[in-house]
């Protein structure tokens, strides 16, 4: 018997380009390499794209499997949806006209928590997985667990502690966030985590151990960019490179002010980091400016290559020997890792969350001290001037796992969880609780 999968996203790649909208995508497309499986999509769409009629449900020519779904009455605070009537009509409808064995969460931006509910109330015997990329649940500060004004990492979450990031939120408000999205999440069968640091993030603030799984994303590129070629008489690999967002978060700053500190008896002539990413436009002053100063500072030093699209990686790593991530947040599982890995580029990271994890020090990678340009010059010194470091690191890269291995991953997952649902309920021991 066929097994139906619904995927749902809060963004579909083909109209907005980030990690979750990848990752979820990738998974419909590995599942629908798998025998036996009917996968579906189902994608989030909202400004600027004009909705189409009154029903939330669009279609912009995607393939075949594949819906949108209109939303825009959306509460960031309680990642709540407004408009419960459209949750109930055409959520709904989607859900009665597929009837999905399985749907898989991976994120609920511009959603809302309460298709959750919708899933749990129409189809009682769906099995619900959801996918973690941030903490968005945990934290009201765009999920970064980073404090508001002086940047600092975010430790633990309460609600007192989070009305010192957003003092104009009493804590009583923040239990109630905590209370309602706990509740939305225990109608949920099952957690994914890309990262064994977010998913213990999760069980730290209150989610059941034993409903987590560890599962990395897979990616999609067929074939590997070869080494770059070194031109006569070029010894060694000068060519860093930056891809990402241009956020405070994302750490560019750290890396460019690092680049203006090498000496340039070390640096050469040879030496240059790219820059791949966007949206500075967006950030607050005070850093566009920091900013602009640093690129000023380091002047033919950094090539500033504008944004990228995903399949554009491999022919841009082509030109790349490192790949540097200097986030200064808990990341989770960034893309870049895969690819970088997947073309054979070691990565100089911060020393934090799902990158230290990733990235091995001194296997496939160097780590340094997060938000220190000074750790990252030693980095980097020793990438321009360590004969056969780049060799050995890249040695130590293990392939990353591809979508199709990841979706036949998901899919034992799907299979576990559906026999244990049959088998018969220990006779001394209650369910384990969704909320601990």
């Amino acid at each position: 018997m066929r097994m139906r999968v619904l995927v749902i996203s809060h963004g579909h790649p083909s109209l907005s380009l980030g990690g979750a909208e990848i990752a979820s995508y990738n998974l419909h497309k590995g599942l629908q390499g798998c025998a036996e499986i009917d996968s579906h999509y189902l994608a989030r769409v909202g400004a600027p794209t004009p909705r189409h009629a009154g029903t939330a449900l669009m279609s912009l020519r995607q393939r075949g499997g594949e819906l949108l779904y209109y939303a825009e009455d959306y509460d960031h605070f309680l990642i709540s949806n407004r408009a419960t009537e459209e949750i109930e009509r055409d959520f709904a409808r989607v859900l009665r006209d597929l009837k999905p064995d399985v749907v898989h969460f991976h994120h609920f931006i511009g959603l809302g928590l309460e298709c959750l509910f919708a899933v749990r109330d129409t189809l009682p015997d769906a099995l619900i997985v959801v996918t973690f990329h941030e903490y968005l649940n945990i934290c009201n500060h765009h999920g970064q667990m980073v404090k508001t004004g002086a940047f600092k990492l975010c430790y633990r979450s309460s609600p007192t502690d989070c009305n010192a990031c957003f003092p104009d939120i009493s804590p009583a408000r923040f239990l109630a966030r905590e209370t309602f999205i706990k509740g939305m999440l225990g109608q949920a069968d099952h957690f994914v985590s890309p990262s064994r640091f977010l998913a213990d993030r999760f069980i730290d603030w209150g989610l059941s151990q034993e409903r987590f799984s560890v599962i990395e994303n897979g990616i999609d590129v067929a074939e590997a960019a070869p080494p770059r070629a070194l031109p006569d008489g070029e010894a060694r690999r000068s060519r860093f490179a930056y891809f990402g967002q241009l956020t405070p978060y994302k750490g560019a700053d750290v890396l460019i002010d690092a680049v203006t500190r090498i000496p340039e008896s070390v640096w050469g002539e040879d030496s240059i980091l790219m820059v791949y990413g966007g949206n500075l436009e967006r950030q607050p002053q005070a850093y566009q400016d920091k900013f602009a100063e640093l690129v000023e500072r380091a002047g033919r030093r950094v090539r500033f290559c504008g944004a990228f699209q995903n399949h554009e990686m491999p022919n841009l790593m082509r030109s790349v020997d490192w790949v540097v991530m200097p986030s200064v947040w808990w990341e989770n599982s960034p893309i870049v890792i895969q690819e970088a890995f997947f073309h054979g580029r070691p990565i100089l990271a911060s020393n934090l969350g799902g990158m230290a994890e990733k990235i091995t020090d001194e296997i496939d990678g160097l780590h340094f001290r997060a938000g220190s340009p000074e750790d990252l010059v030693d980095c980097m010194v020793r990438a321009l001037t360590e004969p056969k470091l780049w060799d050995r690191l890249r040695g130590g890269i293990k392939r990353p796992m591809s979508h199709v291995e990841c979706a036949e991953t998901h899919l034992a997952l799907y299979r576990r969880l559906m026999a244990e649902r049959r088998g018969p309920a220990p006779e001394q021991h209650a369910p384990a609780p969704m909320i601990a």
